[in-house]
């Protein structure tokens, strides 16, 4: 019963119909789909890939993870927040994850648990949702596969909508991008802080030029 109370949560909480915003953001993948770097599947998967494997979801991951362990440790949770903030190369990247992080901690209330005290203002995303799944005993390894695998799917249904590549073509790029969310998942559980380290310079680069863009649809 406590796995599937911990799935349900999960569900719910990483849903794109929970109220955190999710869907107005896209992390930069906009400049990147209107200078034509991502164009279609093969692109919108390499790109999805490279982030999840060298860029900020890699390091967001890591702070999830850290934050989990942290969650009964306001002091902590404070470090690391401002850690994510540190790392956060982008202005618009930095309102994302503050604004998405505040909401998700807003609605979460919703479910009450003493961690929520605990949260540092601003609050970044990652460090939400790692110390509130904390604060209900939800396992590490649950809370970061379905973390990723909702950021991958946020990636990937910004592509199906401004490429566009379609609903067929998103669904096949989820599937081949199991294997790495899994094991990106994996790795995040016992990574360390000297381990963050990104290269993916051109999603950095993106959404750093994203606020220049002509006509935006999204908010990042």
């Amino acid at each position: 019963m406590s796995a599937n109370a911990d799935l349900q949560k999960l569900l719910t909480w990483l849903s794109p119909a929970f109220p955190v915003g999710a869907f107005a953001w896209s992390a930069g993948l906009e400049t990147a789909i209107a200078a034509g770097t991502v164009h279609d599947r093969t692109t919108t998967q390499a790109w999805v890939e490279g982030v999840l494997n060298h860029g900020s979801l890699r390091t967001d991951a890591i702070l999830l993870a850290h934050a989990h362990r942290a969650a009964q440790e306001p002091a902590a949770l404070r470090d690391l927040a401002d850690l994510c903030l540190a790392l956060t190369p982008a202005r618009e990247r930095h309102d994302e994850t503050t604004i998405t992080g505040a909401a998700f901690a807003s609605a979460a209330r919703a479910w009450p648990t003493p961690v929520l005290a605990h949260l540092p203002d601003p609050c970044p995303y990652p460090i939400a949702v790692g110390a509130i799944a904390a604060g209900h005993a939800i396992a590490l390894d649950a809370a970061l596969l379905a973390w990723l695998t909702a950021a991958a799917h946020s990636q990937v249904s910004v592509a199906v909508r401004l490429v566009p590549i379609g609903q067929s073509d998103g669904l096949s790029i989820m599937a081949a991008l199991e294997p790495a969310i899994a094991s990106l998942a994996t790795l995040c559980q016992h990574a360390t802080l000297d381990d963050i380290g990104a290269v993916a310079y051109a999603a950095d680069i993106a959404q750093m030029a994203h606020e220049t863009l002509t006509t935006r649809i999204f908010r990042s």
